[in-house]
C-alpha cells in the first residue's frame, strides 16, 4: 500500500530549535502530512491533528534507516470534536520504507488506527500509550445479546481486520520488538499479519472490547509477560456467556511456532483463541501448529480459557479457572496438554474428533465434567477438512492426572483406543465415567480410585485399579501433588526477558466473572464510579456500586422508593423498590473521592464531585407478530407488491409477545421455513412526553414505520446490523415493522429507551 505521497517535511526554519545536549534536533511543531526520515526528538505537548477519512492519508509518516523518534511524552490527539469513539477515524502514524526504526515515549488517542507499520524489519516501539482510540458501540443488553456485536477475524488477506481499528497494526514486519505499551479503553491492541520473529513483552493491554494481541499468518513470535486482562464483550452475568469472539490472545490462519508464556489473560472472551484458518478448513492441510502455550493465567473467560482447533500444539502449566470450557480442543491432533490447573469450569478439557492427544499431570478440580471426548454424528458438507482427513476420535493417552471433586471426571463417547492408566487419581465424584456410545479399545487400569464403592460400574474396574477410601486421600494428597510438580519442573518453561514484569492480576483486583461488567462501550475498568444492576426480584432492585476509594450519595431519583440507604462508601450494595406502574426509572448519584479516569480517558482530580446514574425504560409493549413464507413470485427485492400482499393472507404462525427479539439459526416457529420467510410485527402504546431512541438490529431486510411514516429502510440482504433513530414522542403511537430473511442466520431485535 502506497500511503501518503507527500514531499518530505524537514530540516529548516521555525520548526527547529538548536541541537540539544545529545546533539539531536528537537522538532517543536507537527503538522498533518509531515514525513520524518531521520532521528529527532519531539517537543513535549498535545498536538491536535484530526484523522482523515481514509487510512491512506496518515497524520505523520516515519521512514529511513535507523531512524529514532523520541516523542518525549507528546500526545497526538485526533477527532477532538467527535464525542463517540465509534466515530473516530484516520491513521495517526504510518511507518514505512526503512529498517531498524524506533518510536518511543508517544501517546496517541482519538484515531481509528493509532500506529501502522508495513514492511519494516527491526521495528521497535517502546513505552507508548495508545489508549482511548476507536471502539464499536455495543448493542447487547443486560437480558439479551445483540448479534451485531459479534466479531469476525476469519479473513485478513486484504486487511479486513482494519474495519475494527487497532492501537497497533503491523504488516510484513520482521523481528519487531514491542515493549512497555499501554492500551486501554479501545477495541483492539496489537494486531499483526505476516509478521515473524517478533518479541512482544511487558505490555499492558487490558479493558478493551475486542482483542489484546492478534496474529494472522505470523510465526516464531514470542509473546511474554503481558497484562491482557478484560479484553471482552458479549457477557452478562447470569444471562449469557458468549464472548462474541473477543479474546486476550488470538492466533489465526497458519500462525506457527509462536510462544505465549507468562501472560495474565483473565476475564477475556477467550483467554487464548486459536483457529487453524480457512485454508485448513478448505483443504485439510496446515493449521496453527507447534505453538507453545505455557504458564499463562486464562481464568474467568465467558467461553474458553484456551481454544485450540484443527491444529497441533503444546499446552503446559496454565491456570484456567471459572470458564465455560477450560480447554476446548476440537479436531486437535498430536497435542500435549500437561501440568495445567483447571478448576471450577463447566468442562475442564473438551475435545471432539481429536487424535493422538496426550493428557498428563493436569490437576482438574471442581469441574462439572473433567475430560470429555467425543465425535459428532455428521460433518458439515462444506468442510474440506472433514472430506480430506481422517477425523475419527481416537488414540488418547491420559496418565498422572488428578481428578478431585469433579461431578463427572470422564465423559467419553465414540472414541477409539483410549488409555487411562499409570497413576491417574480420582476422588469425590458422582459418576466416574459416562459413556453414551461404545468406545473401542478402552483401557482404564492402574489408577488410584478413592471411591469405587457405590459407583454403579465399579465391578468392571475393581481388579484393574488401586482402591482406597476417600479419607486416605488426605494422607496421599501431598504425594500426588508432588508427583505432578516433578513433572511440571521437568517441562522447562521458555526464557523470559531480563526486565520482564512477571505479569499477573494485581492482588487488589477482584477476580471472577461477576466482575465482567460490559456496557455499550466495553468492559468497566474500575477507575470511575458506576452503579450496576445485579438483580430484580418482583419490584425489588439490587445494585452494586464500584469506584476508586471514595463516597457516594443519592441526589435524585424517578420511579423508585424505599432506598436501603442514601449514601455510603465503595464498594457497596444498594436496594430500592420500584414504584407501582413506573416506566421511567432513574437514580442520580454523586461521587467524591480519589482521582478518577472516565471511560473516555478524561482524568478528574481527587475531591471533584462526579455525577453518575442509572437509567432504564421499562415500557411493556404488546407485539403482534406474524410469519409467512415467500418464494420467487413474492420475493421482497423483486416483487414488492406481491410481498405486501402476504399481509392479507393467513400467517403460518402468529403470536402476541412482550418482546420483539428474534435470533434464528433455523425456523423462527413451527411450520415456518428456515429461509425465505417474512415477519410483520405491530404494536400500539402511549408514550410519556419526551425524546426516545429506537434501535432495531436486523438480518436481513428491515423497514420500520411510526404512525404510518417510514423511519428505517434497510431493505437488503445483510449480516446483523443495528439501525437507530431518535424521535420525540407523546401520547398514542403505532409502530409497524416489516422484515424478511433470505437465508442463513436471521435476527430481528427491537428496543426503545427514553433519553
Amino acid at each position: 500500500m502506497d500511503i501518503c505521497k507527500k514531499i518530505t517535511y524537514w530540516a529548516t526554519g521555525l520548526l527547529m530549535v538548536p541541537l540539544g545536549a545529545s546533539g539531536q534536533e528537537i522538532l517543536r511543531a507537527l503538522e498533518p502530512g509531515m514525513v520524518i526520515n531521520h532521528s529527532v526528538k519531539i517537543q513535549t505537548g498535545v498536538y491536535e491533528l484530526p484523522g482523515a477519512d481514509s487510512p491512506d492519508q496518515p497524520v505523520l509518516v516515519i521512514e529511513g534507516e535507523g531512524t529514532v523518534v523520541d516523542f518525549q511524552g507528546a500526545t497526538l490527539s485526533g477527532n477532538t470534536q467527535r464525542n463517540r469513539p465509534d466515530q473516530f477515524r484516520g491513521l495517526a502514524i504510518y511507518i514505512r520504507n526503512g529498517n531498524n526504526i524506533t518510536v518511543k515515549n508517544l501517546k496517541i488517542r482519538g484515531y481509528k488506527v493509532a500506529l501502522m507499520a508495513v514492511g519494516v524489519t527491526g521495528l521497535q516501539l517502546e513505552n507508548c500509550n495508545f489508549s482511548y482510540n476507536y471502539r464499536q458501540r455495543l448493542y447487547s443488553l443486560r437480558e439479551r445479546e445483540d448479534l451485531s456485536d459479534w466479531l469476525s477475524y476469519h479473513q485478513n488477506e486484504k486487511d479486513e481486520w482494519l474495519r475494527y481499528g487497532a492501537a497497533i497494526y503491523l504488516k510484513q514486519c520482521k523481528s519487531a520488538v514491542v515493549r512497555g505499551v499501554t492500551v486501554t479503553g479501545g477495541q483492539n491492541g496489537i494486531m499483526m499479519t505476516r509478521c515473524n520473529d517478533g518479541l512482544f513483552y511487558n505490555n499492558s493491554i487490558h479493558f478493551n472490547s475486542g482483542i489484546g494481541i492478534g496474529l494472522y499468518r505470523s510465526s516464531r513470535n514470542r509473546i511474554l509477560d503481558n497484562r491482557l486482562d478484560w479484553n471482552v464483550r458479549g457477557y452478562s452475568h447470569g444471562f449469557y456467556s458468549r464472548g462474541q469472539d473477543s479474546a486476550a490472545l488470538l492466533c489465526y490462519e497458519q500462525s506457527n511456532d509462536n510462544t505465549f508464556a507468562y501472560n495474565s489473560a483473565t476475564h477475556s472472551g477467550d483467554g487464548f483463541f486459536l483457529w487453524a484458518g480457512q485454508t485448513t478448513m478448505d483443504t485439510g492441510e496446515g493449521g496453527c501448529n507447534s505453538n507453545l502455550i505455557h504458564s499463562n493465567d486464562f481464568s474467568h473467560s465467558p467461553t474458553n480459557g484456551i481454544e485450540v482447533t484443527f491444529s497441533s500444539n503444546t499446552i503446559l502449566r496454565n491456570r484456567i479457572e471459572d470458564c465455560t470450557y477450560g480447554i476446548w480442543g476440537g479436531y486437535s491432533w498430536q497435542s500435549l496438554i500437561g501440568g495445567n490447573y483447571l478448576a471450577n469450569n463447566k468442562f475442564g478439557i473438551a475435545i471432539e474428533h481429536g487424535q493422538e492427544n496426550f493428557l498428563m499431570a493436569n490437576e482438574l478440580v471442581g469441574n462439572e465434567t473433567g475430560v470429555q471426548l467425543w465425535e459428532r454424528l455428521e460433518q458439515p458438507g462444506d468442510w474440506g477438512y472433514a472430506i480430506n482427513r481422517d477425523i475419527k476420535s481416537r488414540n488418547y493417552t491420559m496418565n498422572m492426572n488428578l481428578f478431585d471433586g469433579n461431578h463427572t471426571p470422564l465423559r467419553i463417547a465414540g472414541t477409539d483406543h483410549v488409555a487411562i492408566n499409570d497413576n491417574n487419581t480420582f476422588l469425590d465424584f458422582k459418576e466416574l465415567l459416562v459413556a453414551e456410545k461404545p468406545n473401542d479399545q478402552f483401557f482404564f487400569v492402574k489408577n488410584d480410585v478413592y471411591q469405587l464403592d457405590g459407583w454403579k460400574d465399579a465391578e468392571a474396574f475393581r481388579t484393574m485399579n488401586r482402591q482406597n477410601k476417600p479419607e486416605v486421600f488426605a494422607r496421599d494428597k501431598e504425594r500426588i501433588r508432588s508427583r505432578l510438580q516433578r513433572y511440571n519442573t521437568l517441562e522447562k518453561g521458555p526464557p523470559s526477558e531480563p526486565d520482564a514484569i512477571n505479569a499477573s492480576l494485581p492482588k487488589e483486583q477482584a477476580r471472577g466473572r461477576a466482575y465482567i461488567l460490559v456496557n455499550e462501550w466495553g468492559p468497566y475498568d474500575f477507575r470511575s464510579p458506576v452503579i450496576w444492576l445485579r438483580g430484580v426480584e418482583k419490584d425489588l432492585y439490587t445494585f452494586s456500586l464500584y469506584a476508586p476509594a471514595g463516597n457516594w450519595r443519592i441526589t435524585g431519583s424517578e420511579g423508585f422508593g424505599g432506598f436501603s440507604k442514601m449514601s455510603g462508601s465503595f464498594p457497596d450494595t444498594l436496594r430500592v423498590s420500584k414504584l407501582e406502574g413506573a416506566e421511567i426509572l432513574n437514580i442520580n448519584l454523586e461521587y467524591t473521592g480519589a482521582e478518577i479516569t472516565t471511560p473516555f480517558g478524561e482524568v478528574i482530580p481527587a475531591g471533584t464531585p462526579v455525577t453518575f446514574r442509572f437509567n432504564r425504560y421499562e415500557k411493556t409493549l404488546d407485539w403482534h407478530i406474524r410469519h409467512y413464507a415467500y418464494g420467487e413470485a413474492s420475493d421482497p427485492l423483486k416483487n414488492e407488491a406481491a410481498f405486501q400482499q402476504l399481509k392479507t393472507q393467513k400467517p403460518l404462525f402468529e403470536q402476541h409477545t412482550g418482546q420483539l427479539a428474534g435470533r434464528w439459526w433455523g425456523s423462527p416457529a413451527a411450520g415456518v421455513p428456515a429461509d425465505q420467510f417474512a415477519t410483520f410485527a405491530t404494536t400500539e402504546f402511549t408514550a410519556t412526553p419526551g425524546r426516545y431512541r429506537i434501535t432495531v438490529t436486523s438480518d436481513d431486510g428491515l423497514r420500520l414505520y411510526i404512525d404510518g411514516k417510514r423511519h428505517i429502510d434497510r431493505w437488503t440482504v445483510h449480516e446483523p446490523i443495528p439501525d437507530e433513530i431518535e424521535i420525540d414522542l407523546s401520547g398514542h403511537h403505532k409502530i409497524e415493522i416489516e422484515h424478511f430473511e433470505a437465508g442463513g442466520l436471521g435476527t430481528l431485535d427491537f428496543r426503545i429507551e427514553r433519553i
